[in-house]
């Protein structure tokens, strides 16, 4: 196991946690009921020089699960036929254990403690992956079970936007409201901004300190 005062890199940057940047698709916006249809992840990594940039994407259709509601005006919004037979969608178990896997090896890797979402309202994915982890009694759960970085904020807080598509505009980041809402596309945009966002703070205002290694802050002595 790293000590926490041998962290390097981006295990230093958050507290331990790795960056993951989810985007889902869904048939509605009650996780415990609503079926899961998308689900796309963006790894974020850090260069020699410490600025964080979109890693691997990952993703996979989720085939409904048995009872799962399908709002149509939400199946018409994402434009998704759920059963369309050329959709090579997965279980929910499988495609959770599709994302999954890559992303703890990379918490493994980069000698973080375990992954942290980063969406766009991340409180929607968030939820969407819980209710999914609870329906398929999966264990190994690499993200943090309720704390998450919402670039809807960040973007508030940076560019005064919190609507991805004007965000975007306002981060001089390219948007194509054509491809917008498939999983993967909003996963990938959503990265670039979040990047964005901490980059130009950390050339601003200077990289905040590593986590002290007893896990309490530092305090000066007087």
């Amino acid at each position: 196991m790293i000590d926490a005062i041998e962290k390097r890199g981006i295990a230093s940057r958050f507290r331990g946690f790795l960056p993951v940047v989810v985007d889902v698709e869904t048939a509605g916006f009650n996780p415990k009921t609503d079926a899961l249809l998308e689900i796309a992840a963006v790894i974020i990594d850090m260069d020699e020089e410490g600025k964080i940039y979109p890693g691997t994407t990952h993703a996979t259709h989720v085939q409904p699960f048995p009872g799962a509601n399908l709002e149509q005006s939400a199946l018409d919004f994402i434009g998704v036929d759920p059963y369309h037979p050329l959709r090579a969608a997965r279980l929910e178990c499988d495609a959770l254990g599709h994302i999954f896997k890559p992303i703890r090896n990379a918490v493994k890797e980069t000698g973080c403690t375990r992954a942290i979402l980063v969406g766009h309202n991340a409180f929607f994915d968030l939820g969407f992956i819980n209710a999914a982890v609870e329906r398929t009694g999966i264990k190994r759960n690499p993200f943090h079970s309720f704390s998450s970085f919402d670039t809807a904020t960040l973007a508030g807080l940076a560019y005064g936007q919190t609507v991805l598509a004007r965000a975007m505009q306002a981060a001089r980041i390219s948007w194509d409201e054509e491809r917008a809402h498939s999983a993967v596309y909003d996963a990938q945009r959503t990265a670039e901004l979040f990047c964005t966002i901490i980059n130009t703070w950390d050339e601003r205002c200077g990289r905040p300190p590593p986590p002290h290694p007893s896990g309490s802050p530092h305090v000066s002595p007087e």
